[in-house]
Formats: C-alpha cells, sequence, structure tokens
C-alpha cells in the first residue's frame, strides 16, 4: 500500500474486474507517490476516507464509478466532499452514462468524467489523472491540511477570518467556542474568548485575532513582490486581472498581479457560472479563479495577496504604485482590474448585524449551515438568481427580493428558467427591506410592498446582498479621469470635441482601454461603459496586454 504519509488516491467500482483494473493502472502509474485505496462500494468508500481524515492523511483524487448499488459515484462524491473537498474528483461512466456526469458537473464540481473503456491508459487515463494531480499538489490543501479556527458563529470578526481562507481556497476546520472540541482547542492555547477568533497551525501555533496579511503568509500566498519594478502590474485579481496576469507573463513581460483579498472577485464567489464559453455545463466560480491562477503563475506572474494599492504617480516613463503601508512598485505599465464592490443597502439595523447574519455577496462558507433555514436574498441580477440556485441546495425556502415587476430585465433568460423549476425558490416583486433587528444575531426582517407601501415582519438569520456595483476607484481622485459614478473613463471617451485629456503628453489619442495617463489601463467591471460579464472581462484583460505591448514598442 505504499507509505502511509502519502496522500490517497481512492478508488471505487463494484465490479470486482473493473475494480482490479483501475487500482492496477493508478498504482503503476502513481503507486511511488501516492497511497492507493481500492472500494467496492460508496459506503465502504466513504468509511475509508474517513480513515484516512482520523490519520490525519490526505485524499488527493477520487476516482468513482457511477453506477453501483447502495449509493451512485455521484452520491458518493457529493458525500465524500464533506470530508475532503479540495480533493479532485473523477467519475468513470458507460457511454450512456454522459447525462449523469452533465449533473455531476453541477452536483459536484466535478473535474473529469472518463468513460468505459479507457484504454490504452497512457493515452486515455494518465494525462487526465497527470494534470489533475498536479494540481492538487499545488493547492493550498497539499500542505496545509489541518488548519483550526476556533470563534463564534454569530460574529462578524470569526467570519472575516473564515471567508478570507475560503474564498483563498485554504482548507480549514471550523470550531465553535461554545463547543467542547472548541473550548478545549482555546484552552490548550491559553486563549480566552476574548480572543476570538483564534486560528491553531497545522504546527500547533496559536494566532489570536490574525490579520489577513498572517494569515496570506500562513497560507503560504505571497505578501511581498521580488523586485521593485515590472514590466506590468495588474491591479486587482479578477477575472480581467487575471486575464492580464495571465496573457502578460505568457508573452514574456515582467508581470505583477495585487490583489487586496482574494483572487477570483466577484465571479470567484459564485457558485455556477453557466454562460462562459467553453464551459457548456457551468463551472464555480472557484474552480474558474484556481485554474486561472495556476495558468498565471505557470507563466511566471507573481500574485501579490492582501497588498492594497492607495496612490498611482507618474515619474517619467515608470508608473510607481503606493501600497497602504508606505512602500511602492515602479513599473513600465499598469492595468487597473479593480473590479466593483456591492453597494451597502441602506436600513436600520442592517450595519450593526453585518458578518452576523446579514452579508454582502455570495459566501461559500455560509450556506452549510443554511440547512432547515429559509433565506433572503436581496437583488435581481445573475449573481443573486445563481445565489439563489446554489442556497436552494441547503435551505427550505429561498426568497428572492426584487424591486421591479420581474426579472426579464436584469437576468439573463437561462437562470430565470432555473429558477422557475425549483419549488423551494420564491421571487417576490416589487418588495424591499426596510429595516432589521436581532441582538446577537439577525433575527428579523421587515420588507415593504413598494405599490402599496405596507410591510411586514419575518423571522430569518440568513440575508444576502447583491445590489448595485460601485467601483474601487477613489483613491484615484484627481489622478484619472472617472466619470460621476466613479467609473475609469477610457480610449475615445475621453475625447471632448476631438481634443485629448488634459494633461495628456503624446501626439495620439488614448487607445481604446487606455486611461487619462499614458501607460495606464482600465479592463473589466471598473471601466465606464463595460459589459459586466466574465467572458467580456477575461477579454479586456487580454486586449489590455495587447495594449500594454504597442505602447511599450512606441516608448
Amino acid at each position: 500500500m505504499g507509505d502511509m504519509a502519502n496522500p490517497v488516491i481512492l478508488t471505487v467500482d463494484d465490479d470486482p474486474v473493473v475494480s482490479r483494473a483501475v487500482a492496477r493502472d493508478v498504482r503503476r502509474r502513481y503507486g511511488d507517490r501516492y497511497r492507493v485505496v481500492r472500494a467496492s462500494s460508496g459506503p465502504e468508500a466513504l468509511e475509508a476516507l474517513r480513515e484516512v481524515k482520523l490519520r490525519g492523511e490526505q485524499a488527493a483524487l477520487l476516482l468513482a464509478d457511477h453506477r453501483m448499488p447502495e449509493m451512485t459515484g455521484i452520491e458518493f462524491l457529493e458525500a465524500a466532499m464533506d470530508l475532503f473537498p479540495a480533493a479532485r474528483r473523477v467519475l468513470l461512466t458507460a457511454y450512456a452514462d454522459t447525462e449523469a456526469a452533465i449533473e455531476a458537473i453541477n452536483v459536484v464540481d466535478l473535474d473529469h468524467y472518463l468513460l468505459k473503456p479507457w484504454h490504452p491508459p497512457e493515452e486515455q487515463l494518465y494525462p487526465v489523472l497527470d494534470g489533475l494531480l498536479d494540481a492538487w499538489a499545488a493547492s493550498p490543501d497539499a500542505a496545509l491540511a489541518e488548519i483550526r479556527v476556533v470563534g463564534h458563529r454569530w460574529s462578524a470578526p470569526s467570519f472575516t477570518v473564515r471567508d478570507f481562507l475560503a474564498r483563498n481556497l485554504v482548507p480549514f476546520r471550523w470550531l465553535p467556542a461554545e463547543e467542547p472540541e472548541g473550548a478545549r482547542l482555546l484552552d490548550a492555547a491559553g486563549a480566552t474568548e476574548a480572543d476570538l477568533p483564534v486560528v491553531v497551525t497545522t504546527e500547533g501555533k496559536a494566532m489570536v485575532q490574525p490579520s489577513q496579511a498572517e494569515l496570506a503568509t500562513l497560507a503560504g500566498l505571497t505578501v511581498l513582490p521580488a523586485t521593485d519594478f515590472y514590466d506590468l502590474v495588474v491591479v486587482g485579481g479578477g477575472p480581467a486581472g487575471l486575464g492580464s496576469a495571465v496573457y502578460g507573463a505568457s508573452e514574456g513581460l515582467r508581470t505583477v498581479l495585487v490583489e487586496r483579498r482574494a483572487t477570483g472577485g466577484q465571479a470567484g464567489q459564485s457558485s455556477r457560472i453557466e454562460n462562459y464559453l467553453g464551459f457548456p455545463d457551468g463551472v464555480s466560480g472557484a474552480q474558474l479563479t484556481d485554474r486561472a491562477r495556476r495558468q498565471a503563475t505557470k507563466f511566471g506572474a507573481e500574485l501579490l495577496s492582501t497588498r492594497e494599492v492607495v496612490g498611482l504617480d507618474v515619474a517619467g516613463s515608470a508608473r510607481l504604485l503606493r501600497f497602504d503601508d508606505g512602500s511602492e512598485i515602479g513599473a513600465h505599465t499598469v492595468v487597473l482590474a479593480t473590479g466593483v464592490s456591492y453597494r451597502l443597502l441602506d436600513a436600520p439595523g442592517l450595519a450593526d448585524l453585518t458578518g452576523r447574519g446579514v452579508f454582502y455577496g455570495s459566501t461559500a462558507t455560509e450556506a452549510p449551515s443554511c440547512v432547515d433555514h429559509e433565506v433572503y436574498i436581496v437583488g435581481g441580477a445573475n449573481s443573486a438568481g445563481q445565489a439563489a440556485v446554489h442556497f436552494s441546495r441547503y435551505a427550505t425556502r429561498v426568497h428572492l427580493l426584487i424591486r421591479g415587476a420581474d426579472l426579464t430585465g436584469s437576468m439573463s433568460r437561462y437562470l430565470i428558467d432555473q429558477l422557475d423549476r425549483i419549488d423551494s425558490i420564491v421571487v417576490h416583486p416589487h418588495t424591499t427591506v426596510v429595516g432589521a433587528d436581532g441582538e446577537e444575531h439577525l433575527r428579523r426582517l421587515t420588507l415593504c410592498d413598494a405599490r402599496t407601501g405596507a410591510t411586514r415582519t419575518v423571522d430569518t438569520s440568513w440575508l444576502f446582498i447583491f445590489i448595485g456595483a460601485e467601483p474601487r476607484t477613489d483613491w484615484l481622485d484627481g489622478r484619472l479621469v472617472r466619470d460621476r459614478r466613479g467609473f475609469i473613463v477610457t480610449g475615445p471617451d475621453l475625447l471632448a470635441d476631438g481634443r485629448r485629456p488634459a494633461g495628456w503628453t503624446l501626439p495620439r489619442d488614448p487607445y481604446h482601454l487606455e486611461t487619462s495617463v499614458p501607460g495606464v489601463f482600465a479592463a473589466g467591471d471598473v471601466r465606464a461603459q463595460s459589459v459586466k460579464r466574465v467572458a467580456s472581462a477575461v477579454g479586456e484583460g487580454a486586449m489590455a496586454v495587447s495594449l500594454v505591448h504597442r505602447y511599450l514598442e512606441a516608448q
């Protein structure tokens, strides 16, 4: 079985002949680096995974046959996610089971499905597994298996720690301080409830109320640049920023991407993106972000985490970016891809309950806690619809509150149809939140019917808000031309009656994505008049790099 310290590859198939063949081929290729475990049923495989978990080992890959008695392959993979959410998941199907594979992609974020027979393995099996195992080995889960977080369930600082780790794909175990195991760990760390949240590392070191920079270091994320000058600095790690980083680094530019919180942006929080080119069965935002991040680093881009840019200066041909700690980096060119944030909902009681039942955007850490609860979502765009579908897997009922009469003016048709097919989702037109209250956490919402002015109170502990979009550009005030809402103006829109913007020094008009400062470009949602879609953001990120090359060639 190999070294017990090796990570596990688990195969499960109820057909003894197929089971032996799968295990044989996998062991032949990977047996020197992984412990290959074979099971003959879903329940047996789950029991094996529980033993792996108790031993403190890691599961890197799960390969499951679909057609099995007692528990199908999809059901097994869904249950296994609770034990090893970062393990790569592969479904083994017959030709007639491709519909099941599509279902698995939607239910368990399936990484791949293989058709029987898979011979020769050198062509049909190993290339797939090589890629998945390389991806797993490069993830934080491979090195950080058991970070533990002790905190209060309804504490905003505790939520901030959990959300940061989850959005950066760092595996951890959540231990409420009021439960015995959490209390014991808190006592062992020599901490009290006044110190919460407390993060315990795999080496047993206790971190009391850690900052995001400390968490980033713990997770193995890079926080300091390797040098002080680059060809290209990308500010923002959403789809546009990642697109720029991938294309910039792949084309030989010394590229660094700076992100203040977690790569992926709002798209990275999406439970399912179904209209992105090349993913006909959808892809989760986390999965798309993970792939893009690995792709950028493969080409040599640096990714800096928990670094907030607060200033932009021009020094001759250099563009200088200043961080909030006073340090700075320089570059020949800059791509601004800072995206947008959800607008705060202005209603009595909401501000005090943020992080304690009131959340902005979809939070991956909260959905499992909504089992047997009713969830309220504010917003009528795609992000709100995707969240409603996701939460419907856990909550008894999901209430979608919208100001308009219906969703047709703000949401994609495919998503509207999907909502219509889920009985537990209820759309409430002409409805707004006008109040919230609760002591330890959210307990009640006051809703208003915009047509009649009538209000009603509903009991709930969960409100997720997806309204409006505010660009993160205050730090550029007075430096770049922005529109009245704060979005960055670029290209031909900078020309007024044929005149170039004030301070423009070059004998040409600004390029399409270029801002009012030459060599500084904007891409994605932060740009005025941009199309608010993931594919558009990625395209603009790539286009910005082609314009960067044109700019550099002219210098």
